[in-house]
C-alpha cells in the first residue's frame, strides 16, 4: 500500500498541476473583462426571429433591458410573463424602453415555438453561437443587464424576476 501511495501521489500532483495550467491558459490575459455596473455594455449584433439584425450600439439614447435566457430554463420561462407585461406598459414605452431577450444556444425553430406558445411580442434575439453570452460572461440564466440611454450598465440581475414590481424596481436605475 505504501508503495502504491508513493506512485499515486506524484502522478496525482502532476495531473492537478497540468490541469491548473490548462485552465489558466484558457482564461489568460486575452480574455475580455466581464461587464460591470458603471461600464459600457459590450456591443453586439444579433438576428431577430425575422432575420433582421439588431446592434446594441444603434439603440443609444434609449434605456435597454437586456435579458439572457433559454426556453428549457424554468426560471427563464417563469419571468417571461413579467417581461411581457413590462413591454406592454404604455408609460414605459413612451419613455423609450427597449427590451431585448437573447436566447442562448437554441435553434430558431425551438425559440419561435416558445415565443408563439407564450404570446411574447418583445424583441427576441438568437445567440446560437453563444458568442454574445460569452462576451457578457453569462454563467447562469436568466441574467438581465439594465443599460441606460448612454450605453452604461446600471444594474445586473442574475436569477428570475419575482414579479412585474420586481422588474419595475430594477428599471428605476435606467428610467426616470
Amino acid at each position: 500500500m505504501a508503495r502504491l501511495m508513493r506512485v499515486l501521489l506524484p502522478v496525482s500532483l502532476a495531473v492537478m498541476l497540468a490541469s491548473g495550467l490548462l485552465v489558466t491558459a484558457c482564461s489568460g490575459p486575452s480574455a475580455e473583462p466581464a461587464p460591470q455596473v458603471g461600464k459600457m455594455a459590450p456591443d453586439f449584433q444579433l438576428a431577430k426571429l425575422d432575420g433582421q439584425r439588431i446592434t446594441l450600439s444603434a439603440l443609444r439614447g434609449k434605456p435597454v433591458l437586456l435579458n439572457f435566457w433559454a426556453s428549457w430554463c424554468g426560471p427563464c420561462r417563469f419571468e417571461m410573463k413579467f417581461i411581457q407585461e413590462i413591454y406592454e406598459d404604455k408609460a414605459l414605452a413612451e419613455k423609450g424602453l427597449v427590451i431585448l431577450a437573447v436566447d442562448i444556444g437554441e435553434g430558431e425553430a425551438a425559440v419561435k415555438d416558445f415565443v408563439t406558445k407564450n404570446g411574447l411580442t418583445f424583441t427576441v434575439l438568437l445567440d446560437s453561437s453563444e458568442d454574445t453570452a460569452h462576451r457578457y460572461n453569462i454563467r447562469g440564466i436568466p441574467a438581465t443587464f439594465l443599460i441606460d440611454a448612454n450605453g452604461v450598465i446600471q444594474d445586473i440581475k442574475v436569477g428570475a424576476f419575482a414579479s412585474k414590481a420586481d422588474v419595475l424596481d430594477h428599471l428605476t436605475k435606467i428610467i426616470r
